[in-house]
């Protein structure tokens, strides 16, 4: 299984650079990154059993160092892979008071 997300800041109409993310398995902790300049990170490569996974993107800080305030310091997406040799992309569409996701490709 593959796991990657792509964050944009759904206000400023441009990717967020520099979110910290964790992928998880349960409490396993899986992978981890931050987004890159086009808002993407690439969370894990390889075998993952099926089940229920969680991305949390650390989006307090984010905000904080671009001097917003925000209702989400914290946002947790939890997905259940079915297939495990599919590649999962979820992305996240991300302001300062709501958030929206979808299963990408």
């Amino acid at each position: 299984m593959s796991v990657s997300t792509h964050v944009l800041d759904a206000v400023l109409g441009r990717p967020a650079m520099g979110i910290a993310v964790r992928l998880f398995a349960g409490e396993e902790l899986l992978g981890e990154g931050v987004t890159d300049v086009d808002g993407r990170a690439r969370l894990a490569e390889g075998a993952t059993a099926a089940g229920t996974h969680r991305l949390v993107f650390t989006t307090g800080p984010w905000f904080t160092e671009q001097g917003r305030e925000t209702f989400y310091p914290e946002v947790v997406l939890t997905f259940a892979v079915l297939e495990p040799a599919d590649h999962h992309h979820v992305p996240l569409l991300l302001s300062p008071f709501a958030y929206s996701t979808y299963r990408g490709s």
